[in-house]
């Protein structure tokens, strides 16, 4: 277990103890939503059940030559449309309860990004810092015969993603393992994404969850009426932003707002410790000296003696937690002092924590929305590999053909040559990393759209997630009515 788990579990566990768990809080999330729809008996129980669980245990002979037996699970929560997706995580805390949740919630964010999967998830109960890469080989590549010889890994049934102690690298050994499985199979590639981009990923899938992040935090700032909603006004430049986790989300999300959108991270929260900057952070450096020194004890700037309900109680603008579920919960809830929460990571806030949070005026941005750009870019790379092609080699010349036609007939009109960095970005067609960063962008924006017309609409929704769910549930509903259940 992680130094952030650790020490967030073991400050908070008696806090939390009356509280629902993470499947039952979410549970208890769609169901205010439910009461805002109309659907047929039966259909609500139908949306919310897990279709199935596969728990497995197989063995792994070690480095040490001591055979050891792991166990994972792989939840597949709805099919009502196929494949069923969801990432693979590798951490202690992986049990049952939190795989089906995660699936749940998978379910309803694909179906609310107008994304056509089902929702999935699996993991395996080991702490990935404690194995060797021959180790973590051994153990990836065995998880998923266990998922392909039971039918729970496929191109068109279930695919996996990355998720927490997971990367491109598991991932391409699950893509190696399935094409040896079945090398008759033409769209093998397609059997998991958040490959590395050499062996069939696509640009811009690492940061894509960090990515999609800063796009509906953008959203959010382009809307003065929302924006007022939490006393916040202006542009996202100078706004202070506190980030728990600098992991794959919390590490390109911190780094994006701060480089291209001149916020101020004033604090990130790490494995290895906190750190608080009213100066704002160098969040670069700080990955630099992370990786250097291995914790945040010689870091030059700023505090570094910060519990984690501190570091949650640090005054802010947005509070973004970024690393695992239930970080903020009735036990610390009434201490945040943000402006905003968004919720970068998987089920942060817990439902205890979310009713303190709305009865202190405080709007939270929902994990369904806010971290959907991994699974949206994952579409993009199922689709890419399905057809076999790169996005833009066909389009990509033509726009530049053109873009050079409309800048000469401009200067031809003018009599003035065109600004070198105008022309060259008229005639520069666009590449893949280009078209998804876009496709993303659209994605994160209509979703946002849809739910701020869902909250505004005057029906009795007073907060994002609920509107979030209400949006997604209608959209799933009318899947099932188009099959005709």
């Amino acid at each position: 277990m992680s130094s952030l788990d650790t020490l967030t579990r073991s400050t908070s566990t008696d806090s939390r103890a009356a509280e629902p768990s993470f499947n039952e809080g979410l549970s208890l999330a769609v169901d205010r939503a439910l009461r805002h729809l109309d659907l047929p008996p039966g259909l609500p129980e139908q949306i919310k059940a897990c279709d199935s669980v596969l728990q497995v245990h197989f063995p792994v002979r070690l480095d040490d030559g001591v055979l050891h037996i792991f166990r994972g699970w792989r939840a597949t929560h709805s099919s009502h449309q196929l494949p069923a997706k969801g990432g693979i995580r590798y951490a202690t805390c992986v049990d049952q309860d939190e795989v089906e949740a995660l699936a749940a919630l998978m379910t309803y964010k694909c179906a609310l990004v107008d994304v056509p999967f089902g929702g999935s998830k699996g993991g395996v109960q080991l702490e990935p810092g404690q194995y060797s890469e021959r180790e973590l080989e051994a153990i990836t590549r065995r998880y998923a015969r266990e998922l392909i010889s039971r039918g729970y890994l496929s191109p068109g049934g279930n695919v996996p993603a990355p998720d927490m102690g997971t990367g491109a690298r598991e991932m391409g050994w699950i893509a190696d393992v399935y094409r040896t499985i079945h090398p008759e199979e033409i769209n093998a590639l397609a059997c998991v994404t958040g490959k590395p981009v050499t062996s069939g990923g696509i640009p811009g899938r690492t940061e894509a969850t960090g990515r999609g992040v800063q796009f509906a935090v953008r959203e959010l700032f382009r809307r003065p009426e929302d924006l007022a909603l939490a006393g916040l006004d202006g542009g996202l430049e100078g706004k202070r932003i506190v980030v728990q986790g600098l992991g794959n989300v919390g590490f390109h999300l911190a780094r994006y707002l701060s480089e291209e959108d001149g916020a101020l991270i004033v604090g990130v929260m790490t494995r290895e410790g906190a750190v608080l900057d009213d100066g704002g952070i160098d969040v670069a450096g700080l990955r630099a000296h992370l990786d250097q020194y291995g914790s945040v004890d010689r870091y030059p700037r700023g505090r570094t003696d910060v519990d984690t309900d501190a570091f949650l109680a640090t005054p802010c603008d947005l509070l973004v937690p970024a690393a695992v579920e239930g970080q903020i919960h009735r036990g610390n809830g009434a201490g945040v002092q943000a402006k905003l929460v968004v919720e970068a990571a998987n089920g942060p806030v817990t439902y205890g924590g979310d009713e303190i949070l709305r009865e202190r005026g405080i709007p939270v941005l929902p994990d369904l929305f806010v971290n959907a750009g991994g699974v949206t870019v994952s579409y993009f790379e199922w689709i890419k590999n399905l057809s076999h092609i790169r996005f833009g080699r066909m389009d990509r010349r033509l726009d530049e053909g053109r873009g050079a036609r409309i800048v000469g007939a401009l200067e031809q009109m003018t009599g003035r040559p065109a600004d070198a960095a105008l022309r060259a970005e008229l005639v520069t067609g666009a590449d893949e990393l280009t078209l998804v960063r876009s496709g993303l962008d659209d994605t994160m924006r209509q979703a946002y759209d849809e739910i701020s017309d869902t909250f505004h609409r005057g029906d009795g929704i007073h907060d994002y997630r609920t509107a979030a769910y209400v949006v997604a549930l209608r959209k799933i509903a009318n899947t099932y009515f188009d099959l005709g259940i």
